[in-house]
């Protein structure tokens, strides 16, 4: 009964608030911009790897980054020497992420694009054999390389241990699609996604009681995805878009039990 109650309740929130008017502030607003897949991966790559912060930072930096990229940021990175690309990001910095970073990266993004079309389809190829959060950890790695770099603070390492929460953000944009979620990495099923843990998700699974855990880590992640599969096995990740809202836009974790349960 509870886990019926519960259904009911995430179906419910999912269509109030899971719609594009309620997207902003958030970094994935930047990704609708770009049709093409190649230069929506490289948007989205930049939103969610500097989605850390303060958010009202994170739109200023995200945007800034893109707005040296132009409107076609996979066609801008084909075109443009590594060498001007550090040039022109010399100046950026996001907190501890600075413009060598960046151009680093992006020049990595562009020489992977290169050689396999899209980040998607690389990601795709070792998800046979290593599954998708295998595939993902493979895909920083190679990313990784071709900064010439052992670290990267725009990518999380889910060997690690972390929770990888901007990682499995970039990863839940490109893998679904509804009215929020852009999509675009074809033949990956959402049931391989695992949230994406910050703040307000870890608050609403433990009080969900999906998790006892007071560490913020991957395991806990993977802990609180299995609650929500308990509900919808296809698509773990669905709710959270709808769940986050109340924590970012302020209603409280009493109002997103009244509206779950139709109780205080």
């Amino acid at each position: 009964m509870m886990d019926d109650a519960l259904a009911r309740g995430l179906e419910a929130i999912y269509e109030r608030y899971n719609r594009r008017e309620f997207v902003h502030p958030d970094p994935l607003e930047f990704l609708y911009a770009y049709d093409r897949l190649e230069d929506r991966e490289i948007a989205g790559l930049v939103a969610s790897g500097l989605a850390y912060g303060r958010v009202s930072r994170i739109l200023h930096s995200v945007g800034s980054v893109l707005d040296v990229l132009g409107p076609g940021p996979s066609a801008f990175l084909a075109d443009t020497p590594s060498r001007r690309l550090g040039e022109l990001f010399s100046g950026f910095r996001h907190r501890f992420t600075d413009g060598g970073e960046v151009s680093a990266l992006l020049s990595s993004v562009s020489a992977v694009q290169r050689e396999h079309g899209t980040l998607g389809n690389l990601v795709r190829e070792f998800s046979g054999t290593c599954g998708f959060q295998g595939a993902m950890d493979s895909l920083v790695s190679i990313l990784l390389d071709g900064t010439g770099r052992d670290r990267n603070s725009l990518l999380p390492r889910p060997c690690l241990g972390s929770a990888c929460k901007r990682l499995n953000l970039f990863a839940r944009w490109m893998v679904r699609r509804d009215d929020v979620d852009p999509g675009g990495w074809e033949g990956i099923p959402p049931s391989e996604l695992l949230v994406p843990l910050d703040v307000h998700m870890y608050r609403a699974g433990t009080a969900l009681g999906f998790t006892r855990r007071r560490a913020a880590d991957c395991r806990t992640a993977t802990e609180i995805t299995e609650g929500f599969r308990s509900i919808c096995p296809e698509d773990p990740v669905k709710y959270d878009f709808a769940v986050t809202r109340y924590g970012i836009l302020g209603l409280g974790s009493e109002r997103l039990f009244r509206d779950l349960f139709g109780t205080s």
